[in-house]
């Protein structure tokens, strides 16, 4: 295995001076536990000069949470988030996110931040520098066509494959964001449209795997922020080849709320399939009733239009996707009958 490139690692104390050094160094990267980013570097896939360590920032450390809110800071390490009584409690399904996530080690280095900004990826740009030359590289890197999607006119279709955002979009999250410019506050699925897209709604793009962020030059995420919804009940699961340290074939997050025999409330996110964690439009529409054959069909039609995982994998996309809907109609059933 090939030596780490020559780099440089800057450690400030504050948000101040993080957002200091990145306005002063642009192309650095700001690294957090180094469990997917320094993966990239020994492959050859990120080459910067400059890494800016956030883990000394104290007020990105801080967890809080309860019966009414959450909020987790960007450097919570993700078996912190796991282990969390409160999380536990009253936000399940991110806390079984949390804990699906790679090995032990992973999540003991891994950090919040770093998982909802994972990088995408497919079987043509995760690999190494020498396998990828081979095939004159790919649209994501240095190349100038998506491999998995030769006709996407521009478009890369690596995969995203992070655990925890699918489930903190079914709580409504938004994520505070720090910059050069100041600081703001964005729902956390515009998060994942593209800085280029971010006016257009949701539901008219599947995103993009090379720009899959809307995070101007210089900003890093400070915090991801939700409120609880009270008698929500959610859960979180996957499907993997191995039971550890791989990426979800697919993941799903469910939460919802019943009302007696009636069906009043339904969110539904995924990973793993589509260049952007999806929270699946229309479920509002199989609300208002008993959870029969008319949301399980209603359901299976609204995982078809809109969960659309190509050959991203060593696992076929209809694979996948048939593995997405199965996920999600277990999950429905079970946290509906309690």
């Amino acid at each position: 295995m090939d030596a780490l490139p020559d780099f440089r690692v800057l450690n400030p104390a504050t948000l101040e001076e993080a957002i200091a050094a990145r306005a002063q160094y642009p192309d650095s990267k700001p690294l957090g536990g180094g469990t997917d980013l320094v993966v990239n570097i020994r492959r050859g896939i990120e080459s910067p000069k400059i890494l800016i360590d956030m883990t000394r920032v104290r007020e990105l450390h801080a967890i809080h949470a309860d019966e009414n809110s959450l909020e987790i800071g960007a450097s919570v390490r993700i078996s912190e988030l796991a282990a969390h009584p409160a999380v536990i409690a009253h936000y399940p399904v991110l806390a079984q996110a949390a804990a699906h996530i790679a090995g032990p080690t992973h999540r003991n280095m891994g950090t919040v931040g770093g998982n909802i900004c994972l990088d995408t990826r497919c079987i043509y740009y995760n690999q190494s520098e020498w396998w990828r030359s081979a095939n004159d590289h790919c649209l994501k890197t240095t190349g100038t066509v998506c491999h998995v999607a030769p006709k996407s006119r521009g478009v890369c279709f690596a995969t995203y494959s992070g655990d925890l955002p699918p489930a903190l979009l079914t709580l409504g999250a938004e994520v505070d964001i720090a910059g050069p410019q100041g600081r703001r506050t964005l729902p956390l699925e515009k998060l994942y449209i593209g800085f280029a897209r971010q006016d257009m709604p949701v539901t008219e793009t599947q995103g993009d795997g090379k720009f899959y962020l809307a995070l101007r030059p210089g900003e890093l995420i400070t915090a991801v922020r939700a409120r609880n919804t009270p008698n929500l009940r959610s859960a979180y699961d996957k499907i993997r080849i191995r039971r550890s340290i791989e990426y979800p074939v697919a993941g799903v997050a469910v939460a919802l709320r019943r009302e007696g025999d009636t069906l009043a409330d339904l969110r539904i996110g995924f990973t793993g399939t589509n260049p952007r964690p999806v929270l699946l439009a229309g479920t509002a529409e199989l609300c208002g009733g008993p959870v029969g054959q008319r949301v399980v069909r209603g359901l299976d039609a609204l995982v078809r239009d809109q969960i659309m995982p190509m050959k991203t994998t060593f696992t076929p996309g209809h694979y996948r996707r048939r593995v997405a809907g199965v996920l999600a109609r277990r999950l429905l059933m079970r946290l509906f009958e309690g």
